[in-house]
């Protein structure tokens, strides 16, 4: 299978082990910021293991027209105080998981800085993600909307979406089970937030991304 040399993700909230995947599979990534908002994405939601299952962790937008606005211009609204909530539903989902503590410290400040820009806090989070997991961490900005993707690029700014089942539209993607919290009660979840295998599966994370890669 042809695997084109770079990829373009849109820039998401704490992605998902398929998101992180491209980094590997990829020698360079590109992020796109020139793109409008799109609604029911993962640019400002994701999902997490908890006590009832999966568990959607939302960031609340400035009312308006986000939906048409470049994704660098849309505002974070801070009329009720979702970083906390966001961070105690972390908390009691992974307090108990293997390796919490090992980056509850680099994790847990993101949620109590005021953040205005959902572009820069979501940029923040995934570099720092990049270097917990031990991923190349060169992000690369689009400098242009492609409405036509080159030939040079592998587009997922549409294939890494809360609607599609990932085996469905990323023929590069294969979920890989690991032991998770909560696994006894609702099985395997697959394709959380990297949350999850960081907090699970802690240094061997890397791993698991490597073997998630479909080379067939």
């Amino acid at each position: 299978m042809d695997i084109q040399k770079e990829a373009l993700l849109s820039l998401q909230y704490l992605p998902n082990i398929q998101y992180f995947s491209k980094f590997l599979l990829h020698k360079k990534v590109w992020v796109e910021q020139q793109e409008h908002y799109q609604k029911g994405s993962y640019r400002n939601r994701s999902h997490i293991a908890a006590a009832n299952g999966v568990l959607r962790l939302s960031i609340p937008l400035i009312k308006g027209k986000h939906q048409q606005q470049n994704i660098r211009e849309v505002q974070i609204a801070h009329h009720e105080p979702w970083p906390q909530q966001h961070w105690q539903s972390i908390r009691s989902a992974y307090g108990n998981a293997p390796f919490f503590e090992h980056y509850a410290d680099y994790l847990q400040p993101f949620f109590f800085k005021k953040y205005d820009s959902l572009f820069e806090l979501n940029m923040d989070l995934l570099q720092t993600f990049l270097r917990l997991v031990g991923l190349p961490n060169e992000i690369s900005l689009n400098e242009e909307y492609f409405k036509d993707v080159p030939a040079s690029l592998r587009d997922y700014r549409t294939q890494i979406s809360p609607k599609d089942t990932p085996g469905d539209t990323d023929p590069f993607f294969k979920n890989v089970k690991y032991v998770q919290v909560f696994e006894e009660k609702h099985g395997f979840l697959p394709n959380l937030s990297i949350l999850d295998a960081l907090f699970c599966k802690g240094p061997e994370t890397i791993i698991l991304l490597e073997q998630s890669i479909n080379r067939n």
